[in-house]
């Protein structure tokens, strides 16, 4: 039967039917209480009629599934390449150590030996597509990626290298820099070095993860990946290569998290709101490159089984938004260096939604659904005004060593953590429905080896959500190994359990999640 066929056989509802159907079943309550707020403030309503807006289309296909190569030990690293590469992944996230997306991990060792055995039997121009995640010394390693595939004897021409210099990274290591000139021309030269060896790109990025990751709204997030692009055009006509050149060397790179409403508005207002700053520069508008990562912020290290529900989420959002390439942390990546199941998970969550799913067929399925053009729509108007108050004070340089966006960000975290703490924000298998007695979790290398990379006070430092409710979850594991037996506390419910089941139910979940063992006997007779 076609598809018309088939929707003749439904009664035609009218936004009014859906209205009366909705309000009979809240019972007399007001449809305004089904209405929302994002993070920015923006409003969502409960219903949308169609819309129309501007397209938000990737181009090529389906999205890249990528995998991560991140393990600090080289030999380690190209086990992990190859499995992936066997085993259904487009390419390669090469996550260097101290990078934005390396949580504690990636290759700590850069020169050519170590790279060489990181990549061995690894053929760079078979079509995989390789995304660096650079560390500190981010120019070098971009310069030595780059010679390793000339040494493999591989055409520069024919391999797909997304190189990922960032003049920004720093803001994630520290305070920023108050002469940022320096960072950036070596990496715009580095960049137009490559260039100049026949790699096609992108080189650099607009990446803002570190926003996401430090608690920002989709908003600033998306307004700092626009002035760190505008910023990277400026400073490559400076050097003689004009926008109409420049902007095919930018790609960008954002968080995706399990909202799927919100990622999916995010990704398309990305491609608008840049095909906006196309049009200002006199240019007629491309579809950039934009990679995807799941987000590090939503992820727990306590039941992280959830966290494989999180990374398909996002996966789902990113890619149906309009991302060019996703990749998904491994479940267990809170918890330490994830294993191999860990990560095939991660890799065939992706092959499930395209190749199964075939999600991947359909150039931009949000348009004309109302709530994703209106969300997409008030999402671009917000971050481009937080993109001209970034211009407005001397653009995004300025305003990063000045502190001015860093303390938007702080506001932004700071909200969301007091939405975490009070529950409006519940984080399964943490903060609700806890389980006391989970079974920690195999993974390559403990989460203590990340400690020997946490940045600097003053920067936009990753934070997880979770970590406050963990943290009494250790505590309580803690006093378990010294004194055999959990904190606990008694409920003393009183009259029959009919009575008072629900309530504790829910005493038994809020003390749970702070380590507290409840105490429970069931029904009290009297109150005596």
């Amino acid at each position: 039967m076609a598809l018309g066929a088939a929707a003749s056989l439904f009664p035609n509802q009218t936004q009014a039917d859906w209205r009366r159907a909705a309000e009979a079943a809240l019972k007399g309550a007001s449809l305004e209480t089904l209405a929302s707020k994002t993070a920015d403030g923006l409003r969502v309503e409960p219903f949308y009629p169609p819309a129309d807006g501007p397209r938000a289309i990737r181009p090529g296909g389906p999205w890249r599934i990528i995998g991560r190569v991140d393990h600090p030990d080289a030999g380690e690293a190209n086990a992990q390449a190859l499995d992936d590469l066997a085993n259904g992944v487009d390419g390669l996230q090469v996550v260097f150590s101290g990078a934005l997306g390396a949580y504690g991990f990636g290759l700590r060792k850069f020169d050519s030996a170590a790279l060489h055995k990181a990549f061995e039997g690894v053929y760079f121009d078979a079509g995989p597509h390789f995304e660096l995640d650079l560390g500190p010394d981010a120019p070098d390693q971009a310069l030595r990626f780059g010679a390793l595939i000339e040494r493999s004897g591989a055409s520069p021409g024919d391999c797909r290298v997304a190189f990922g210099l960032d003049p920004f990274a720093a803001v994630a290591r520290g305070p920023f820099p108050t002469d940022w000139t320096p960072h950036s021309r070596r990496a715009v030269e580095t960049a137009l070095a490559l260039r100049s060896k026949g790699f096609l790109g992108p080189f650099l990025v607009g990446d803002a993860r570190a926003v996401h990751a430090a608690g920002g709204s989709p908003a600033q997030e998306l307004a700092f990946a626009l002035a760190a692009a505008v910023s990277v055009l400026r400073l490559l006509d400076e050097t003689g290569t004009p926008p109409s050149e420049g902007r095919a060397l930018i790609a960008f790179r954002l968080a995706a998290d399990a909202d799927e409403l919100g990622t999916i508005s995010k990704f398309r207002a990305l491609r608008i709101a840049w095909a906006r700053v196309e049009e200002a520069c006199g240019l007629e508008p491309r579809a950039a490159y934009v990679q995807a990562e799941s987000a590090w912020r939503m992820m727990t290290a306590r039941d992280p089984t959830v966290n494989v529900m999180r990374g398909t989420a996002a996966a789902f959002s990113a890619g149906l938004g309009g991302a060019d390439s996703v990749s998904v942390l491994p479940h267990t990546l809170a918890a330490g260096l994830p294993d191999s199941l860990a990560r095939r998970l991660a890799r065939n969550a992706q092959l499930v939604l395209l190749r199964e799913s075939n999600l991947g067929f359909v150039e931009d399925p949000a348009a004309g659904a109302g709530a994703y053009e209106a969300l997409t729509h008030t999402l671009c108007e917000k971050a481009w005004a937080f993109f001209q108050e970034i211009e407005g004070q001397g653009g995004l340089p300025s305003a990063l060593a000045s502190g001015a966006f860093q303390r938007k960000v702080a506001e932004s975290a700071a909200a969301l953590a007091r939405n975490v703490a009070r529950l409006k924000a519940p984080i399964t298998g943490v903060s609700v429905h806890a389980d006391l007695a989970e079974p920690r979790v195999e993974v390559a290398i403990g989460a203590p080896e990340r400690e020997r990379f946490a940045p600097a006070d003053g920067a936009l430092a990753p934070i997880r959500l979770a970590e406050p409710f963990e943290r009494l979850r250790d505590l309580s594991d803690a006093y378990l190994r010294s004194t055999g037996a959990r904190p606990n506390v008694y409920l003393a419910a009183l009259g029959p359990e009919s009575k008072h089941r629900r309530r504790v139910q829910f005493m038994r979940e809020w003390l749970e999640a702070g380590g507290f063992e409840p105490v429970y006997d069931g029904e009290a007779a009297t109150p005596d």
